[in-house]
């Protein structure tokens, strides 16, 4: 690789990376090409619709599914009962765990329906229309029970508990009795509650913020084929394809060498795509029918039931020194996960406080179960909830000392080598030149007018490494091909041709990159937490050495010289003695005559990636609030992040900008709604509003580029931490704006109306 150190910058000067090329797949998406989930199709394919509960909570007295199955074009018919009975197990999810008992019955029910929305049968028939009107002549009766949808209603005493097993973990004792509560995680250190008593200044809130969904455009599909001989194939839309083939052997009890999942092209994901929730069905009726079964989510049963972000409410203290010092914070968060237990408590609990160096802390986080459906990850999960209170309690702290909201953080900020509430010291990160390049930017001197105000919120997420395969062959043109088994949902594609090309020293255009099905390469975990590029591209760059080093191997017996002998420079070997010495081969070649000097000329990785590093981020954001109607409008808005060494700086940039229009619609417009009886009110885009073009003003971008000494080229995972800022980054501009601490989000107008009335 060619990496000469700029010693003006201290940022390594590359040939490929940091540069902006095409994306290999670009022509196909935007030319309507490209292979999604409901654009598969297999030779006899029958289509399949799902049968959801219209109750939040119900016992399952009956199914009837005679009318269903005498209509004619209906070839199978399954429920809850052509589902294996499974023990409790917990499985790894990529991001998280989960109950394989759970798991299944979150695909189809048994016994009980959870959640409006919840699956309880499933037809394949010939046509679509065919398996809705079946699907709509299945008779269930219904036990309906009491329901709970929200934290106070979920732990009350005498609550309907969803599950009659489940005793709350974490405890110092196993409770007497079964509850909605799931976990309790506490983490600190110090003594809090001394050091807040003995504070300067000191500010408490209670803050909460709605379950909300990651909006991806294309809603979850899959195609699944069950061979005669037991083999099954399953093509889908998905951040994990290893994820499905292990979730689908666990729930059906299929050996994993039998399932063959091929990962298609990914609609948007952010997490919310690190879960299956139809490929086990479509299987089952697959096996039934003996012929391939599609099935496809509407976006209302997107909504209805897949998973969303859980809502919080958090009780938090902050005290400080008459400078600005953080000297003690107590937090507690329940997080709302819905009718399984989730993965964010512990997420949220260990981010909370992680861009801080805070000597007295404790955060006590709550999973908390209620009829609503399962919640899964969106993008750094659980660390928008706890940071969003952290960052408006230091605001007030800035406000209520004359500090400057930059200023304060950077005197707390967590630096290289400071140990976390964990007991892991920090490795070189860059939050406080995030926050002297925010400081620094146009933006935050910029004159504000009426009814407006500036935001400031800072935010952190781990990120992760884990493991990943990658192979690379070369053709007997020199050309590369580089397979991984990382679906792509954010460019991966380039990022791995551009650090294959840096590795070998030849042209992007030279390399080109595929996603291989379960059975064509070695296990890798999903994409997912930001670990891609820094996981999966250290597993392409170390193949691409041992390319190298065979490429070096087999010139030297061409050139019949010792290996020491030769150089890799400029995509070619270079001969330093003998005969030949001056002279170089190229990779084509020097592969033109692999059969004749050892064979095929291939590479495999398999790696557990170490040495990640989290990412942190700083967020300006203008809000004017209208005084008569309390709209907010974000009016100006910019992104300063660490980056690592931004690969691809377009995509790094894209991140950034859609992380905070996301958080932006978090903070100000969407969440679940349901009535009264348990239903989900805004199922569709429609109702529920996520930001549109015209809701935003163009994102500014600021990419502090801060290597990680443990990846080859820097990486830094860099697709979670834009939107763990932004709910704090609105609510802080908010408040500004009308002079009054705003703390529950969405911050709709009619909230912000009520607020500026003194009706909150």
């Amino acid at each position: 690789m060619n990496a000469p150190q700029d010693k003006a910058s201290f940022k390594p000067a590359y040939d490929v990376v940091g540069t902006r090329p095409v994306r290999p797949d670009g022509v196909e998406k935007v030319t309507g090409k490209a292979i999604y989930g409901t654009d598969h199709v297999a030779a006899g394919m029958l289509h399949g619709a799902i049968l959801r509960s219209p109750h939040p909570h119900a016992r399952i007295r009956s199914i009837d599914t005679r009318k269903a199955e005498a209509l004619p074009g209906v070839k199978a018919v399954v429920t809850g009962a052509d589902f294996p009975s499974l023990a409790s197990l917990e499985v790894s999810l990529g991001e998280g765990s989960g109950n394989i008992a759970a798991i299944s019955r979150n695909c189809m029910a048994h016994e009980k329906v959870l959640y409006d929305g919840h699956a309880v049968a499933a037809v394949a028939a010939t046509s679509a229309v065919i398996a809705e009107e079946a699907a709509a002549l299945i008779e269930v009766e219904y036990e309906v029970l009491p329901h709970v949808l929200t934290i106070d209603e979920a732990l009350a005493p005498g609550a309907p508990v969803l599950h009659e097993d489940m005793f709350t973990k974490g405890l110092p004792e196993k409770p007497a009795e079964p509850s909605n509560a799931a976990l309790c995680f506490t983490v600190g250190r110090g003594e809090p509650d001394a050091a807040i008593a003995a504070a300067h200044t000191v500010v408490s809130g209670r803050y909460s913020a709605l379950a909300v969904h990651q909006g991806y455009i294309e809603p979850h599909a899959c195609v699944a084929s069950y061979n005669a001989d037991g083999q099954v194939q399953v093509w889908a839309s998905s951040q994990g394809a290893f994820m499905i083939r292990t979730l689908c052997a666990s729930i059906l009890g299929i050996s994993q060498a039998d399932i063959r999942v091929t990962p298609l092209e990914i609609g948007g994901g952010f997490g919310g795509k690190t879960k299956v929730y139809l490929e086990p069905v479509a299987i089952v009726l697959s096996r039934k029918s003996g012929r391939p079964v599609r099935l496809a989510m509407s976006r209302a049963d997107v909504f209805r039931a897949s998973g969303p972000a859980p809502g919080v409410v958090a009780d938090i203290t902050v005290g400080a020194d008459a400078d600005g010092t953080i000297t003690g914070v107590v937090m507690e968060f329940k997080m709302l996960s819905g009718a399984n237990p989730g993965n964010d408590t512990h997420s949220g609990a260990m981010s909370a406080l992680a861009h801080y160096n805070v000597a007295n802390c404790r955060v006590t986080g709550w999973d908390v179960l209620c009829n609503t459906a399962a919640t899964a990850a969106y993008r750094a999960p659980g660390a928008p909830q706890t940071i969003f209170p952290v960052e408006c309690c230091i605001d007030e702290i800035a406000q209520k000392l004359g500090l400057d909201p930059i200023d304060i953080r950077l005197k707390n900020a967590a630096r290289p080598g400071d140990v976390g509430i964990m007991g892991m010291p920090a490795g070189e990160i860059g939050y406080a030149e995030c926050l002297e390049a925010a400081k620094a930017h146009p933006h935050y001197s910029a004159p504000l007018g009426p009814n407006q105000g500036r935001g400031i919120a800072g935010g952190t997420w781990g990120n992760y490494g884990g493991p990943s395969t990658a192979t690379v062959n070369l053709g007997e043109d020199g050309s590369v091909l580089v397979t991984t088994g990382s679906p792509d949902i954010g460019g991966s594609r380039a990022a791995m041709a551009m650090m294959a090309a840096e590795t070998l020293e030849i042209a992007y255009e030279q390399v080109r990159v595929t996603i291989a099905d379960t059975s064509s390469i070695g296990f890798s975990m999903l994409t997912g937490g930001s670990r891609t590029t820094f996981a999966t591209g250290k597993a392409v760059i170390l193949a691409c050495e041992e390319i190298i080093a065979t490429l070096r191997a087999r010139a030297a017996v061409m050139w019949s010289i010792d290996v020491s002998q030769t150089e890799w420079r400029g995509g070619a070997v270079h001969c330093l003695s003998g005969d030949k010495a001056g002279t170089s081969l190229t990779m084509g070649q020097i592969a033109a005559k692999a059969g004749f000097s050892g064979g095929p000329i291939a590479a495999e990785v398999a790696l557990n990636a170490q040495g990640f590093l989290p990412g942190f981020g700083v967020h300006i954001c203008d809000t004017e609030v209208d005084p008569e109607t309390g709209h907010v409008s974000v009016t100006r808005y910019t992104v300063v992040q660490d980056v690592g060494t931004a690969i691809h700086p377009d995509y790094v940039e894209g991140q950034m900008q859609g992380g905070a229009a996301q958080g932006i619609g978090w903070a100000l417009n969407e969440g679940y709604v349901y009535d009264k009886a348990g239903r989900m009110d805004n199922p569709g885009f429609l109702d529920y509003r996520m930001p549109v073009c015209s809701d935003l003003p163009m994102i500014d971008t600021v990419m502090v580029e801060k290597p990680n000494p443990a990846h080859p080229f820097g990486v830094k995972g860099v697709g979670e931490v834009p939107i763990v800022p932004p709910l704090g980054a609105v609510a802080n501009a908010v408040s500004r704006a009308i002079g009054l601490r705003v703390h529950d989000l969405p911050l709709t107008p009619d909230r912000v109306y009520a607020a500026m009335q003194g009706k909150s």
